[in-house]
């Protein structure tokens, strides 16, 4: 998995909670990356159909009707990516020893096994629990904040 799907990811979530159209820059500047990148993977979503994408003025991004449903799997499949691409294999599968001609074989089954439950794991969670997730935690900081004093620099 490459960083692209941790911006997809935030870009999801951000456009999902502002519910509006939202420009490159400003998802930029949220996710912490130049507006280049992020029209990149916002493209890929885009051809996804997971979000929609207008040019010229007022241009920018909007989250798709159903976004929030939207699961971290159809996000890794829109990037078309993996949990874990592993390309490297170590050994060689002409060599007289077992260990060094088998170990690939076996490695590559280790590998499509946790792509198999990272997908499984990524089925079951959607940008709209990243967004509750991340709303609520700050709701609790807020209140314990206010309990505690904290941020008060009056």
């Amino acid at each position: 998995m490459t960083a692209e799907f941790a911006l997809a990811v935030h870009g999801l979530v951000y456009l999902y909670h502002r519910g509006e159209m939202v420009t490159s820059e400003e998802l930029a500047q949220n996710i912490c990356t130049n507006p280049a990148r992020v029209r990149k993977v916002m493209a890929k979503l885009h051809k996804a159909g997971l979000i929609s994408a207008s040019e010229g003025k007022g241009s920018g991004y909007l989250i798709s009707k159903s976004g929030g449903r939207t699961s971290l799997l159809q996000v890794l499949h829109a990037l078309s990516e993996r949990p874990v691409n592993q390309k490297w294999r170590s050994g060689e599968i002409n060599r007289p020893c077992q260990i060094s001609s088998g170990m690939a074989e076996v490695m590559d089954e280790v590998y499509s096994e946790m792509n198999r439950c990272c997908c499984d794991y990524l089925a079951t969670r959607t940008i709209s629990d990243i967004d509750g997730r991340l709303t609520s935690d700050k709701q609790k900081q807020n209140r314990n904040d206010f309990t505690t004093g904290a941020g008060d620099e009056k």
